[in-house]
C-alpha cells in the first residue's frame, strides 16, 4: 500500500455492491455521492450496470453523431456524462461500470495522479482473472472520434490488453468532489456500439482490433468478474458495506428530471455557450 492508498484508507468508505439502473440515474447517483463526499459524508466505492442499455455521451459531444432513430428501435437509452470523451454503448452484459468518489482535497492534485492513484484498484481486479493488462503506453491512433473506443489512447486513463483498449475512466470535478468513473468491457458487442452512432463507416472488424472484453481473454464469468471489481475496491480504501440513503436516492430522481433525462441536457449542441 502506497502513501496516498494509505491515507485514503483511513477515512469513512462505503461499498456499494453492483447497482442496476438507468443511465440517467446512474449519472445522477455519481453526482450526488459526490456532494455526500463534499458535505463530511463517506466517500464511495461502487460497481453498477446499465438498464436498459445506454448511450452515454461525452460532456462535450454532439448529438448529431447519434442515430437516434435504431436507439429508439432497439430500446437503448441516451444520457450525457459530466465527463468528457466520446459515447459508450453500454449493455447489461457487455459493461461493467464503476465509480470511486472522494473530497478533492484528499487526493493528488495532479490529474495524472490522481488518475493513476485511482485506477491502480482497476488494473489489479483486471489482472487478478489473469489478463496482463496496462495503461497504454504509446500513442495510438484515431479511428473515428465521436466513439470514445475509437478516439485516440491517452496514457492516463486508457487500458489496453494485448494491445487492444479493455477500460476507459474519465473524472470530473464538482463541489470540492472528484468522481472517477469507468467502463469495463467484459464483452464486446461491436454491431450494437457502431449501431448507436451515425455518419461514420467503420466495420465490425476494425472496432474489434481495436477493443476486447474479459471473456475473450479469461475464462471467467461475468458474475466472477464484477466480484474481482467489487473487492478489489473495497480492500483498496477498506471500505464497509453500505448503501444509499433515502435522501440520496430522491435527490438523484430529481436531477435525472430535471438534468440526466432532459432533451436540454442530453440534446443540447456543445457549441452553444451554456
Amino acid at each position: 500500500m502506497n502513501d496516498s492508498q494509505g491515507a485514503l484508507a483511513d477515512r469513512e468508505w462505503r461499498l456499494i455492491r453492483e447497482d442496476i439502473r438507468s443511465g440517467p440515474m446512474q449519472m445522477a447517483l455519481d453526482e450526488v455521492a459526490g456532494e455526500t463526499a463534499a458535505n463530511g459524508g463517506p466517500r464511495t466505492v461502487r460497481v453498477y450496470s446499465w438498464e436498459p442499455s445506454c448511450l452515454s455521451l461525452g460532456y462535450g459531444e454532439d448529438p448529431d453523431t447519434v442515430d437516434w432513430e435504431f436507439c429508439e428501435r432497439e430500446g437503448i437509452d441516451v444520457t450525457r456524462r459530466p465527463t468528457g470523451g466520446g459515447g459508450i454503448y453500454h449493455d447489461r452484459d457487455g459493461d461493467v461500470a464503476y465509480s470511486i468518489v472522494a473530497p478533492k482535497a484528499e487526493l493528488p492534485g495532479d490529474l495524472i495522479d490522481c488518475y493513476h492513484l485511482l485506477c491502480e484498484p482497476i488494473l489489479d481486479a483486471i489482472r487478478s482473472v489473469g489478463i496482463d493488462v496496462d495503461f497504454v503506453d504509446e500513442d495510438v491512433p484515431v479511428i473515428w472520434h465521436p466513439a470514445c473506443y475509437l478516439r485516440a489512447l491517452h496514457p492516463a486513463h486508457d487500458m489496453v490488453a494485448e494491445g487492444r483498449k479493455i477500460a476507459g475512466n474519465a473524472q470530473y470535478r464538482r463541489r470540492d468532489a472528484v468522481v472517477q468513473h469507468g467502463s469495463l468491457t467484459y464483452s464486446v458487442d461491436a454491431e450494437t456500439h457502431l449501431g448507436v452512432f451515425d455518419g461514420h463507416d467503420v466495420t465490425p472488424e476494425e472496432f474489434r482490433d481495436r477493443v476486447v472484453g474479459v471473456d475473450e481473454l479469461a475464462d471467467v464469468s461475468r458474475e466472477t468478474f464484477v466480484e474481482a471489481v467489487t473487492d478489489s475496491l473495497a480492500d483498496f480504501v477498506d471500505a464497509e458495506e453500505g448503501s444509499w440513503t433515502d435522501d440520496e436516492l430522491d435527490r438523484a430522481r430529481t436531477r435525472v428530471e430535471e438534468k440526466y433525462a432532459t432533451d436540454e441536457w442530453v440534446r443540447r449542441n456543445p457549441r452553444e455557450r451554456q
